[in-house]
């Protein structure tokens, strides 16, 4: 054993990091001790989790309530046809596992609500936010906006997808300083009805995974402030600034939004006297 308590067999695994000066033994025993917690199993979820889990981020919480289908398989690499059916936690579980020994996975066999994600979140270092619908996406902010939990948010459209990340700091911005809330039901369609392409996920999702790692080394400058748009058709990625709102509702210094009860987490996530409507952003996993 080392100093830092890494055996002879973790030395071996994770020896691409310990000899970068930017990790060393002591950044991979600061992952093997970090937990992040994943909302949600599927598109998004699967590079994330496969990635955190091989990097040796030490505890990993998987939240979703979903089931397998056949039609995920086209980009939920973590699952497999004989999953078909399975829970997602279940599966992406026993993925983990395949993968590295070391990682402890907390299931949470659940969809993420008003009554629970103030709990979920309870205790993590850091939040991934995969899911696949805006309450979600707005639940997660709120929440983790309140708590000063740092997070990352994605989101992919047929070949389209945007990462962020909420390092909650003074100066951060939240979800809602740009998209104050959800466009009109309907408006922007899921990839159930409009499609996705199967590799996106893991461009979108790989990006979000390197956000979470670099921010348990503490190493590099995060997404915090700036949004990454990725077009995969063209195969360009544009950065714009996210600037924090004085009128934010949830993170400006006079706040509307006190608590996650404060929001009807349905089709607009909107409280009263928010801003005007957003511009539409890229949808489901």
């Amino acid at each position: 054993m080392t100093d830092l308590d890494l055996s002879p067999t973790q030395l071996d695994r994770y020896s691409r990091h310990i000899i970068m000066d930017d990790v060393g033994p002591e950044g991979q025993s600061d992952l093997l001790d970090s937990r992040v917690l994943v909302i949600g199993a599927g598109g998004l979820g699967s590079p994330i989790i496969q990635y955190l889990a091989a990097a040796g981020v030490g505890t990993i919480g998987i939240a979703d309530d979903d089931e397998v289908e056949l039609s995920n398989l086209q980009r939920q690499v973590i699952h497999g046809d004989d999953d078909v059916g399975r829970k997602k936690v279940d599966s992406a579980a026993a993925y983990v596992e395949t993968i590295n020994p070391d990682i402890d996975v907390e299931k949470h066999e659940l969809r993420v609500s008003p009554g629970n994600v103030d709990d979920l979140i309870d205790g993590y270092d850091f939040v991934i936010d995969g899911a696949d619908n805006f309450e979600t996406r707005y639940l997660v902010n709120d929440a983790c906006t309140l708590a000063d939990v740092p997070f990352s948010h994605g989101s992919i459209f047929k070949f389209e997808g945007q990462i962020t990340t909420f390092a909650g700091s003074e100066d951060s911005p939240c979800y809602r300083c740009l998209f104050p809330e959800a466009p009109p039901a309907g408006m922007v369609p899921n990839c159930a009805t409009a499609g996705v392409l199967g590799v996106l996920p893991g461009t979108v999702g790989c990006i979000q995974a390197t956000e979470a790692v670099k921010f348990l080394l503490d190493e590099g400058e995060l997404l915090d402030g700036r949004m990454v748009f990725y077009d995969a058709m063209n195969m360009e990625f544009d950065t714009v600034a996210i600037t924090k709102k004085d009128d934010c509702p949830v993170c400006s210094d006079d706040p509307t939004i006190d608590s996650v009860h404060d929001v009807e987490y349905t089709a607009s996530c909107s409280i009263d006297g928010t801003a005007d409507e957003p511009e539409i952003e890229a949808s489901d996993d």
